[in-house]
């Protein structure tokens, strides 16, 4: 049984992996990826609770953008449950464009959004962990950055008590049986059965 109730509005927040194509002219557009596979195996699961999906990724955000539009972009939404997926970009600008964001940065900054979040809404809240994939060879070097977010992270669905998607064991499991560019082509971005394992992993969490 999903932690969802009826007429239930349910945010998906982060960067471009949930963002994903979305339509910005239409406020109910779900993009082409996770998040709109969640609300349709959602719909198809659960009709009678008629529950309302919005996406308001963006892609390229970091945690400190989604602080700064975070009253407009969630709180004044008032979600009954918000997603938040983040992190892999606080890694990766690090690697492209020496901007990196320090672990207690990090987990300051998201830490806040969990606290604005249970203060300004009555909402759930369900965590999603960054992963990356050792394709192409260069991301191996991001583990040493990305690791300790990913436990930031974790330490913060502790901390709160919430459901937790730890997608980055989830894509390391599923490398045994196709190669990493099969799941993420640039190790990141996921493919559609990247996706689809995310969806998967979402709807259960919500289950646990």
């Amino acid at each position: 049984m999903t932690r969802i109730k009826e007429n239930s509005l349910v945010l998906f927040q982060g960067d471009s992996i949930t963002d994903w194509g979305r339509n910005r002219e239409e406020s109910e557009s779900l993009g082409h990826g996770y998040a709109l596979l969640v609300a349709a195996e959602f719909g198809r699961r659960y009709p009678e609770k008629k529950v309302r999906f919005l996406n308001r990724g963006i892609g390229g955000n970091r945690v400190v953008d989604l602080q700064e539009r975070w009253q407009r972009d969630c709180l004044d939404l008032k979600p009954d449950w918000v997603s938040i997926y983040i992190g892999i970009n606080d890694t990766w600008r690090r690697y492209d464009n020496n901007e990196p964001t320090g672990t207690e940065a990090f987990y300051e900054g998201y830490r806040k959004l969990i606290q604005r979040t249970l203060e300004g809404t009555d909402a759930g809240i369900l965590l999603v962990e960054p992963f990356v994939l050792p394709y192409p060879e260069d991301r191996k070097a991001w583990r040493e950055d990305l690791d300790p977010k990913i436990q930031a992270v974790r330490e913060l669905a502790r901390e709160f008590h919430t459901p937790y998607v730890a997608l980055d064991g989830l894509f390391a499991a599923a490398c045994s049986k196709a190669e990493p560019e099969y799941w993420a082509a640039d190790g990141v971005h996921p493919t559609a059965a990247g996706h689809a394992i995310i969806a998967k992993a979402w709807l259960e969490a919500m289950e646990a």
